[in-house]
């Protein structure tokens, strides 16, 4: 047993190294500004004081976890309907579906995501396909354009997480719920649904994380006129060259993201408890 142990000891130091150790170089910035000739750096708060007491940075963070929300949302009530038709199909069926869906993840993020450029632009399939019904309508550097991009690259998290929960889930359930006599909508709310839940939780958790942090998908269909907080932070550290107030705005989206986790969890764990 302690020959398998040592073999996880190679893991526990890239871990370490790899992301232990930039979370806490990001935590020493976040405290800290530049000194004298005397003293290099001082400790501080004024990041974090500033942060929350700008109201335009408050905007954006309120934005950007609105935006996620939504984005959860519609997520969920696409990929449900979509992972549950997977589901009923046989296993090769089901291989081959799934297949379709994480297909397009096999192309670059960024790749794709310019990809929608072309899509909504004025001249793009979707305004050309409007147009022959008269409606002119600009999609593009839109929140509508962002909304759409982030639906696209996060909603096959949603599907395969939801998918799973299905497929693992006791057959013999529902014929002793078609036994005790209820018919399809009531077999689905009273036990495929909840049953499902994991799933779900999971899903909405792999979505809005990403969502909630995303700086290139606004960056590229919002045209710079859409501002989320991963914009604000990429800025921080590209543009302007505040690494301490880039350092603390990220790590209060990490701790925004480690609160949420989280409560993930606690429903998680609710959830097993009432079965």
């Amino acid at each position: 047993m302690k020959k398998f142990q040592q073999l996880a000891i190679p893991y526990i130091v890239w871990a370490c190294i790899m992301l232990l150790l930039p979370m806490l170089l990001i935590a020493f910035y976040s405290v800290i500004q530049q000194g004298n000739s005397i003293v290099h750096f001082k400790l501080t708060l004024d990041n974090y004081v500033r942060f929350f007491t700008d109201k335009d940075f408050l905007l954006i963070l309120w934005r950007s976890l609105w935006i996620a929300i939504k984005t959860t949302i519609i997520c969920l009530l696409i990929g449900y309907p979509i992972a549950y038709f997977i589901s009923k199909n046989s296993p090769k069926i089901q291989q081959i579906l799934v297949l379709a869906i994480t297909l397009p993840t096999w192309i670059n993020m960024l790749v794709r995501t310019y990809a929608w450029i072309g899509i909504l632009s004025s001249d793009g399939i979707i305004s050309s396909f409007l147009g022959l019904f008269g409606i002119h309508t600009e999609l593009l550097y839109t929140e509508a354009a962002v909304l759409i991009g982030m639906v696209y690259n996060f909603l096959p998290f949603m599907i395969l997480q939801i998918n799973t929960a299905l497929t693992k889930m006791d057959k013999s359930l529902l014929e002793a719920a078609q036994d005790l006599g209820t018919n399809k909508f009531q077999t689905f709310w009273k036990v495929i649904f909840p049953l499902s839940l994991p799933g779900v939780v999971s899903g909405i958790t792999l979505v809005f994380l990403p969502a909630v942090s995303s700086f290139f998908i606004p960056k590229l269909l919002g045209g710079g006129q859409f501002f989320l907080i991963g914009n604000v932070i990429e800025n921080q550290f590209i543009t302007v060259g505040e690494w301490n107030f880039g350092s603390a705005i990220s790590m209060i989206m990490a701790m925004i993201m480690m609160l949420l986790m989280m409560l993930v969890r606690k429903l998680e764990e609710r959830n097993k408890e009432e079965k």
